[in-house]
């Protein structure tokens, strides 16, 4: 039996292009989570870098690549105290590529990373370039772990993919401001509920560039029961408790041959033909 995993969420503001004190500010807050006993912790979309950049060369100046200089500083934090972390940057490539991305980092260094997918136009995403990576899951021995990141929550299929790929426990680090205080609210309990698997959604606060991040963090676990919903406005770390082995039963018995559902293992892909279609300018389909 798989043990449970306690999770903090780290809802917290950033200066803009502040990576030093950044840094610093992610690095104090990993070990107050740790205190707690935290053994994951989750920090907001580009907490290291800030958000709200005008430009991409701006933007360019203040990414760096994964693994880079603070992977390595929060990598030696991990192994000192025995956690994980899931925080926000922009990543720059050798080949001049940028990318808004999230860094896995454990005991023993840096683990993956991954890379935006769907991009609004909103902030650093106006000049980052399309994530080029599948979803893939990472097993933390005993806790298999999905990213997506913010507006890749807008999208059923981010976590139905990687919940196919094995996760217990998908991370959406964020930056929400205030027209996304829906997705705020209802995100992690929907995904969770449709999937049979926990989710966390961790925001930032604060205001940057002429955008107020609102918070409103949360989680979810399995049944689409809300753990815990962040306060507005204001820095907060909270823990959940996760348990792979509940999330893995996909088959929920209300009654035994009489009332069970499995809204995993039941699906009909044969059916589903149209998610798989080169994607363009949507028109709708029209039974006439």
């Amino acid at each position: 039996m798989s043990e449970k995993w306690t999770v903090a969420g780290v809802q917290m503001d950033c200066t803009l292009a502040n990576k030093a004190e950044n840094l610093a500010a992610i690095i104090r807050k990993l070990n107050e989570a740790a205190d707690r006993g935290a053994k994951l912790v989750i920090f907001p979309e580009c907490i290291l870098t800030g958000y709200g950049f005008e430009n991409r060369a701006h933007a360019m100046v203040s990414a760096e690549s994964l693994p880079g200089p603070s992977t390595d500083a929060v990598a030696k934090e991990c192994a000192r105290r025995g956690v994980w972390a899931v925080y926000g940057l922009l990543e720059s490539t050798a080949d001049g590529k940028l990318f808004n991305a999230v860094a896995l980092v454990g005991p023993s260094g840096f683990v993956a990373s991954y890379r935006k997918l769907h991009l609004p136009c909103l902030g650093a995403d106006r000049f980052t370039d399309p994530g080029d990576r599948p979803y893939a899951v990472h097993d933390l021995g005993g806790l298999k772990l999905g990213m997506g990141i913010c507006f890749d929550g807008s999208f059923p299929e981010t976590a139905r993919i990687l919940t196919l790929l094995g996760t217990d426990l998908v991370v959406l680090p964020t930056n929400w401001a205030t027209n996304a205080r829906k997705m705020a609210e209802l995100v992690s309990a929907a995904r969770a509920w449709e999937n049979h698997i926990y989710h966390l959604a961790v925001n930032r606060v604060g205001d940057e560039t002429g955008f107020h991040y609102i918070g409103l963090s949360s989680a979810a676990d399995y049944f689409g029961n809300v753990l815990h919903f962040a306060r507005e406005d204001a820095e907060e770390i909270f823990t959940i408790e996760v348990d792979p082995a509940a999330a893995r039963q996909k088959r929920v018995v209300v009654c035994h041959g009489e009332y069970e559902i499995d809204r995993v293992n039941w699906r009909r892909p044969e059916m589903y033909g149209p998610l798989v279609e080169k994607p363009g300018q949507f028109t709708g389909h029209f039974n006439k």
